[in-house]
């Protein structure tokens, strides 16, 4: 009969499924100390400044056209249009308010960014202090090119400014001036625009607006921010180019750099995107967006064309840690699978306490790894946790299996699987790959090693036990 084989190995399966209960708890506390640092982030960009986003600068034309429009009045149904006789119509006078926004031809940004730590307990965050020189041309239109309702409406342009939204206006160094044709304007505060109102206006003074002229403007600005900076292309043809220290950029948004500019090397980066209007449709969301909003502090910038780099560690402990507990179970498994096979090939057996505290062992190390990440490096704290769990368990397995060459045999296992999960863990892109190369080694070695075993001859020896 089978019948107490079948019970032992069912006996090893349940201990193995409790075993899966720390596990999902580690996860999570992994989970709870995630939220933690993202509230040092919070928290960071509260006190200081947040991620940053650039939009502009736009050329911002404010003009009142007065047109005159013929109405209907007194229409009504047939029947008090017959009492009434046949529809009038008024020759009205109408006034409305209007904005023309005007991007630039060409628009070249090129900045300089550099990174620093900021540390909330025991928690890090990337920020950064840019420096970027922006210059290119506008085409201000003429008064006969702004849009009207009527051909002959009268126009009266306002007082037209350059506009400079930036998502934290705290990141800003300086007060900056745009050389505007010549002229050296200082932006002021706000943008002046509806729907992006956190930033910088320039005023630019009365324009004629007699003739198109072409109209080349060149400023600096500094800006600090948190993680990750946007820009929006809003020019004809956008060229930026960002140079920084930081060897681990994470690009992302809707445009990727030129592979051609792109480089990343162990003392920082240096890319480049281009972008044209035919690529991006920038220029069309932020004039609709700006004549939706009128009243609002702020629109959503999701509705825009935007992309971005960021400044992130490229290590997250507990992005790394979290992979590492899903192995969890597989490491507790092939354990308990080494056990049960030992105990058929050697008729040692196992209490169920002591596959218990091995597998607590295993368990206790995705705890500890957590624990020292956070204060060391990630590579360090994975060897202190493995070496002191794979010592914990070969000295205890020195007393169960009643031999100091198994117990070190077992260690050396441990030792291997340890070192295939730290495989796993850095390399992503490879991790089912490797992760089923090694579950077919596990089962490979099994099914060699037990290849001569006599299952019922096993199960007729416990049976007379």
């Amino acid at each position: 009969m089978q019948k107490t084989l079948f019970v032992k190995a069912l006996m090893v399966f349940g201990l193995m499924l409790v075993i899966g209960l720390p596990l999902l708890m580690i996860q999570e506390t992994i989970k709870e100390r995630m939220e933690f640092r993202q509230e040092a982030v919070d928290s960071i960009a509260a006190d200081s400044v947040r991620e940053q986003t650039i939009i502009g600068p736009i050329l911002v034309i404010p003009y009142t056209e007065q047109y005159e429009e013929r109405v209907e009045v007194g229409k009504g149904d047939d029947k008090t249009q017959a009492e009434s006789g046949p529809v009038r119509t008024e020759l009205l006078r109408r006034t409305v308010q209007r904005r023309l926004l005007v991007y630039p031809n060409l628009l070249l940004q090129v900045g300089t960014i550099e990174t620093d730590r900021r540390y909330r307990g025991i928690h890090q965050v990337l920020v950064y202090s840019g420096q970027h020189a922006f210059k290119g041309d506008f085409t201000v239109p003429s008064l006969d090119q702004l849009p009207r309702k009527t051909p002959d409406a009268r126009i009266a342009v306002g007082q037209p400014f350059i506009a400079l939204s930036i998502e934290d206006v705290r990141g800003i160094h300086n007060i900056p001036k745009i050389d505007w044709g010549g002229r050296q304007i200082e932006f002021e505060q706000g943008t002046d625009l509806f729907a992006f109102r956190s930033g910088l206006h320039a005023p630019l003074g009365a324009m004629a607006l007699a003739q198109t002229q072409e109209v080349k403007f060149s400023f600096d600005l500094g800006l600090d921010g948190i993680e990750r900076q946007h820009f929006v292309p809003v020019a004809k043809n956008s060229q930026i180019s960002i140079k920084s220290n930081w060897p681990h950029p994470q690009f992302g948004g809707r445009f990727l750099p030129s592979p051609k500019y792109r480089q990343i090397n162990a003392d920082g980066f240096q890319t480049e995107w281009n972008i044209s209007s035919l690529a991006s449709n920038a220029q069309t969301q932020l004039s609709t967006i700006e004549g939706e909003f009128k009243v609002l502090d702020s629109a959503p910038l999701g509705r825009v064309d935007r992309f971005s780099v960021g400044f992130i560690e490229p290590v997250n402990v507990y992005s790394q840690s979290d992979r590492a507990t899903k192995y969890g179970l597989l490491f507790v498994a092939l354990t308990f699978a080494a056990f049960f096979i030992f105990e058929i090939l050697k008729s040692l057996p196992i209490h169920p306490v002591q596959y218990l505290l091995v597998g607590l062992s295993l368990v206790i190390f995705f705890l500890l790894l957590v624990g020292l990440a956070e204060h060391i490096a990630f590579l360090a704290a994975y060897l202190i946790a493995s070496a002191a769990c794979i010592v914990l368990t070969s000295f205890y397995l020195t007393y169960v299996l009643r031999s100091t060459g198994r117990a070190i045999g077992f260690g050396v296992a441990l030792m291997v699987l340890y070192g295939a999960l730290y495989g796993l863990l850095n390399s992503e892109n490879n991790a089912l790959v490797m992760g089923s190369i090694l579950l077919f080694a596990v089962l490979a070695a099994i099914m060699v090693v037990t290849r001569k075993v006599d299952w019922y001859q096993i199960g007729r020896g416990s049976a007379q036990e």
